[in-house]
Order: structure tokens, then sequence, then C-alpha cells
């Protein structure tokens, strides 16, 4: 069984919208994933997306912790980030074997933009957080950050090189596969990530097509969302 997470937390930028948009675009370009799961605290019912209450009240970004609850997925398992665009083929995503992307702005390090891992391989990451989540949210818990933006992906990386695991790159296993958004380019993909201010509601061209779903679907329409606990 081959999974996608992604996480919709309160409070932000991001609704249900988003989830649509990704999973149609997964639907289309990843068939390879076998399920969609959302782990959110709204209420969600997206077609062929399994909705996952979030257990904990971690603000923002923290809640992409709980992607790594045990129990939750077998087999591959991707961590997405809701403003991923498939423009193409992307069913390398599914394959298995741990791998992140590479953070854009410092090399050597990884964004939990794009996370994949085996199904309880990463159990550690949720135990050792719970178990003291203010200190990991805390500025200087894993000592200087590179980009001066303390989050998940800062320790996400600090605890698996704690543990001796290091995740290939996408961006070296599969270099025609990711791709930056650039507003002075009209052709992207297969996968669209973006940085900093630009985000899918503000791309144009085809990018723009591809987010809004304008192509004839393949899915499931009309099939409801499952709640799953």
């Amino acid at each position: 069984m081959t999974t996608l997470i992604t996480v919709l937390k309160s409070g932000g930028r991001y609704d249900a919208a988003w989830v649509e948009r990704l999973a149609r675009g997964v639907r289309r370009h990843a068939p390879a994933f076998d399920r969609i799961l959302c782990l959110t605290d709204l209420p969600l019912a997206v077609a062929g997306v399994e909705r996952v209450p979030l257990r904990h009240d971690w603000p923002a970004w923290w809640s992409k912790m709980e992607a790594f609850r045990p129990g939750l997925t077998e087999g591959p398992t991707l961590l997405c980030d809701l403003d991923t665009v498939l423009t193409g083929p992307a069913d390398a995503l599914a394959e298995p074997g741990l791998a992140s992307m590479e953070d854009y702005f410092h090399k050597g390090r990884l964004s939990s933009a794009l996370l994949r891992w085996q199904g309880g391989e990463l159990d550690a990451l949720y135990a050792a957080f719970a178990a003291e989540p203010e200190r990991w949210m805390a500025p200087d818990s894993c000592g200087p950050v590179p980009n001066a933006v303390h989050g998940d992906q800062v320790v996400i990386d600090h605890l698996l090189r704690r543990d001796g695991l290091a995740p290939d790159f996408f961006q070296h296993r599969y270099p025609a596969l990711l791709d930056f958004y650039d507003p002075r380019r009209a052709e992207h993909g297969p996968v669209v990530v973006f940085i900093g201010a630009s985000k899918p509601d503000t791309a144009t061209g085809p990018v723009r097509t591809a987010w809004d779903g304008a192509w004839p679907q393949r899915d499931d329409v009309g099939a409801q969302g499952r709640d799953r606990r």
C-alpha cells in the first residue's frame, strides 16, 4: 500500500480546496499512490481523500510531525505540502526508499515539503517530538538554524542525523522530477515546488491551469471522502 499524506491545519492560508486540488493532481499524474490521507483539525469531505483527525494542537507547520504517528501507513509513504502542483508524470514519488527534497537554500539539508519513508520507519520522530514538543519547538533546540527559520524540517533533519539516517535527495535520484516555480517561465514540471511568497493561487500559465484542475479528470467524481481515526 502506497500512501501520500498531506496536512491541513486550521488558521492559515489553506483550506479544503487546496486538498482537493492536490488530490486531483495526484490521481492524474501519480496514480501509483493507493491512498491519500489528510491530517486535519477541520471538517473535510474531499473525494478520494481519507480524513485523519489531528491529535495535538501543535501550531502551524509543527502539525506535520503527526505524519509520523505509528500505524498510519504501511509501505512507501510520502509527506507532501499542499502547495505542490503536479503537471506531469510523477509516479517516481511513490517508489520505495527513504528520500526527501533537498532544501532549496541550504544544500545537504532536507526539506519536509517532500519526504518519503517506509511506513513505521520514522515512528521515532513522532515519539521524540510528542514527548517534548515545547523543547523541540524552541528556536535553539537544534543549534544554529541555517535559514533563520526554525520549523519542523529543522527538527526532522536534526533527529534523522542523530539516529544515523540520511535520506537520498529527490533532486539527485530523479534529476528531472522537481522544478521550482519561476514566474518568468511558462513551462514547469512535472513536480512544481513553491518557495517563499509564491503560491499556486498566484501562479500563472500552465502551472495555474494544472492547479485549477481545468483538464478532464479520471477520478471518482461523486465518491465520498472517508473519515479514518
